[in-house]
């Protein structure tokens, strides 16, 4: 079986739909480019662009995040944000973007698609991680870790039963935020210094409900489930987020691309 590992979309959803923060940065590098912004040049304020851009600050925010880990803005303290860099990026960037797969979360994918998110958190806990989650996540046995329960609604339709694991050090608002409507990358990327998920590995088995899921779904026990994990990294490679999501198999779609890169 090959080991080769390839950059994963969250199995649910396809690879041609941009989250709104990429199309975001997207837009606002062009105006900059638009405009003839020079390095040093300020940026007008968070409150304008999210006016202009009619988005919320957090996903504003992961926009900047994302340009700033490419090296087209930089952040000053108590000044705003200034223009980097923007002979560092190919005229193309929109069009290159997308045609490479997204690491994209739930909310990214149903604020994309007009869908209605909603959730409904069953735990949300801070707690020492086992041996095997330090192993996975590359971090020290027994340091904390934020462990998440959710089910995840899609236009009030159940989709999945999640369980997120993250490094609490990695974004120490993970445990102040009411994940009942939050977005979870969201919350990454809004994070300091920001967390960009980039890859995922990503496997999904078949079994049989568990008497939970039986309950939880409002399914019979003869009805497969279809069980996706997935270790996410970020923009330094390091592992943030250990997740296992558990989907009706009639309600799930496994897609993904494979590339030979020899």
């Amino acid at each position: 079986m090959s080991d080769a590992r390839t950059p994963m979309p969250r199995g649910l959803f396809g690879d041609d739909v941009l989250p709104l923060y990429e199309r975001t940065a997207a837009q606002l590098l062009d105006d900059l480019r638009a405009a003839a912004a020079r390095p040093g040049d300020r940026l007008p304020s968070e409150r304008a662009l999210v006016e202009r851009y009619a988005v919320s600050r957090v996903t504003l925010r992961a926009a900047l995040a994302q340009l700033q880990a490419r090296g087209v803005v930089r952040p000053s303290s108590s000044r705003g944000w200034f223009v980097a860099e923007l002979g560092l990026l190919p005229e193309a960037t929109a069009t290159s973007a997308s045609t490479a797969p997204q690491v994209q979360g739930f909310a990214d994918y149903a604020q994309a698609n007009g869908l209605t998110t909603a959730g409904k958190v069953l735990s949300s806990t801070v707690r020492p991680a086992t041996v095997y989650e330090a192993e996975q996540l590359r971090i020290a046995p027994g340091a904390d870790l934020f462990d998440l329960h959710r089910l995840r609604f899609l236009d009030r339709l159940l989709v999945v039963l999640e369980h997120n694991r993250l490094p609490l050090a990695a974004c120490p608002a993970l445990a102040e935020t009411d994940f009942t409507t939050a977005s979870l990358y969201a919350t990454l990327r809004a994070a300091d210094p920001p967390q960009l998920p980039r890859i995922a590995d990503y496997s999904v088995e078949a079994r049989h409900p568990t008497p939970r899921e039986i309950e939880l779904f409002e399914i019979g026990e003869t009805m497969p489930m279809l069980v996706a994990t997935q270790l996410t990294s970020n923009q330094d490679a390091r592992p943030i987020e250990l997740t296992v999501q558990v989907y009706r198999g009639d309600r799930y779609r496994f897609r993904a691309s494979i590339t030979n890169q020899t």
